[in-house]
């Protein structure tokens, strides 16, 4: 089952979450959080809003890669993906966020 990986990270000991898919891999990536309510609030925001095709914006790196965020309504980017070396699989891991985000649970883990 897909689910929301929330850790402590970096030197500011930040809240991050990651959305790992049904296979284990991780579609979807947090910045840092002040707070672990805050990060909550984020996985909310990524349940609410991934489904929407107008909060989801592709990319393309420098380097020819492929990538996607999904946006609050705010503009704010909630998550990014990892790089893709295709369009399509990058479409592939939005559509597995669009998928999984909704109904992921939510887990506390060690970095």
């Amino acid at each position: 089952m897909a689910k929301f990986e929330v850790y402590q990270s970096g030197k500011k000991n930040e809240f991050r979450f990651r959305l790992k898919a049904d296979n284990g891999q991780i579609i979807l990536s947090s910045e840092g959080y002040t707070s672990k309510a805050a990060c909550l609030n984020g996985i909310d925001s990524v349940k609410k809003n991934a489904r929407d095709p107008k909060r989801v914006s592709k990319s393309q790196t420098s380097n020819k890669m492929f990538r996607f965020a999904v946006t609050a309504a705010n503009s704010q980017i909630i998550g990014v993906s990892q790089n893709y070396k295709s369009e399509s699989g990058r479409d592939n891991g939005v559509d597995s966020v669009k998928k999984n985000a909704a109904k992921a649970t939510i887990k506390d883990v060690k970095k």
